[in-house]
């Protein structure tokens, strides 16, 4: 069996991985023009650990990790006005950067990539479907699986126009190299708010700093100069923000984007399928899509290795077990909005409470575990 995964980050690598293990011919294709590393920090647990575990690769993660201890939110001063102890004996989270866990599972995967090129046009009959690149080359596969993102090619080709649910937000995150930031921030998590804007920053290894912007927009048209937008919206904040904001770098070292969820009554077609943000972006703010990601394309291979050769039936059953859970994370992300973004001066005050309300005793258990999108028992025996 031979299957073209399109998109080579973290659904497409752990799909490939798992196929390639099952005895399929995969090969990928990538739009970028190289590997996609760094990206912004994710608190990455639950099924998508699960998933991990089962591949060997909790060791590199566990060296890829952050020991990120602290919530803290800051004024425009620098002076911590509320803060959150992050204890042991919670769920097991591990912080690190998304390209980083990328990377994890891109080294264990056999499967060659093209970068540089992503479908141009495709078509199938119930024997496989006929590829046609934008290099210009073409292949015939058993399976197609656009696992592309929330901007999916393929998804476009076999399903027309899918506009992705925007949540009146827009992201940036970039990273800067400067020792003397990185010292001061530490081994924490530190944010500023104000009402409709966040500004994040997280030490990293070799003396760099990241940086995470969330903005209320209601246009969801992106700027042409983001550097210039988050200069105006931002810089007056104070904090560390006067120094990175001049060092913005442009795409693709710039991640900029709206906040957006997709949403589709199916995940399939024939012998073509979606996985990953493609067909199930949670959205930033529910904060668990690089596990739903995983997860979900484990339950896909699962089907697969299952079905014998009948890959719309594994498509059938991949999006019926997949497809519960990823409503519940996409709910909680719509009701997490005002959390990590909170449009009003009350609502700021009102998180500020919760958080010194956590730091009696026992209180950062029952505040974390409030915090739980859900999810967790994806990853079982297959059903039935």
């Amino acid at each position: 069996m031979r299957a073209l995964i399109c998109g080579a980050g973290i659904a497409g690598l752990t799909l490939a991985w798992h196929l390639e293990r099952a005895g399929w011919e995969v090969e990928m294709v990538e739009r970028a023009a190289a590997f996609r590393d760094g990206g912004y920090m994710i608190d990455f647990y639950g099924p998508g650990l699960q998933v991990a575990d089962r591949m060997g690769s909790r060791p590199r993660l566990m060296e890829a990790r952050y020991p990120v201890n602290e919530l803290s939110y800051v004024d425009g001063a620098g002076r911590r006005t509320s803060h959150l102890t992050l204890t042991s004996g919670l769920e097991e989270v591990v912080s690190l950067l998304r390209g980083d866990l990328a990377r994890a599972i891109a080294d264990d995967v056999r499967a060659p990539i093209v970068y540089g090129a992503t479908v141009e046009s495709l078509e199938q009959d119930a024997d496989g479907v006929s590829v046609r690149l934008t290099d210009g080359t073409s292949r015939d596969v058993d399976l197609l699986v656009g696992a592309d993102g929330t901007h999916s090619r393929v998804r476009g080709l076999v399903f027309g126009d899918v506009t992705p649910r925007y949540l009146g937000h827009q992201v940036a995150a970039y990273t800067v190299a400067d020792e003397k930031l990185s010292r001061q921030v530490g081994t924490r998590y530190q944010m500023l708010t104000k009402p409709g804007l966040m500004a994040g920053a997280y030490a990293l290894r070799g003396g760099r700093l990241a940086l995470l912007f969330l903005r209320r927009e209601p246009d969801p048209a992106l700027s042409d100069d983001p550097a210039a937008a988050l200069a105006r919206h931002f810089g007056h904040l104070g904090w560390i923000l006067p120094e990175v904001l001049p060092r913005c770098p442009n795409p693709p070292e710039l991640y900029y984007d709206q906040v957006t969820q997709v949403e589709m009554e199916r995940w399939h077609r024939g012998r073509v399928v979606l996985a990953g943000d493609a067909c199930q972006a949670v959205s930033l703010f529910a904060g668990h899509g690089a596990s739903m990601a995983m997860a979900g394309a484990w339950i896909l291979a699962d089907e697969l290795a299952a079905a014998r050769g009948d890959v719309p039936g594994a498509a059938v059953r991949y999006q019926a077990r997949m497809a519960p859970a990823i409503g519940e994370v996409q709910r909680f992300g719509r009701r997490f909005v005002e959390w990590m973004a909170p449009s009003s001066r009350w609502r700021i005050a009102a998180r500020d409470l919760l958080f010194r309300l956590a730091a009696l005793p026992g209180g950062d258990r029952l505040f974390v575990s409030s915090l739980s999108p859900g999810g967790h028992n994806l990853i079982t025996s297959r059903p039935g």
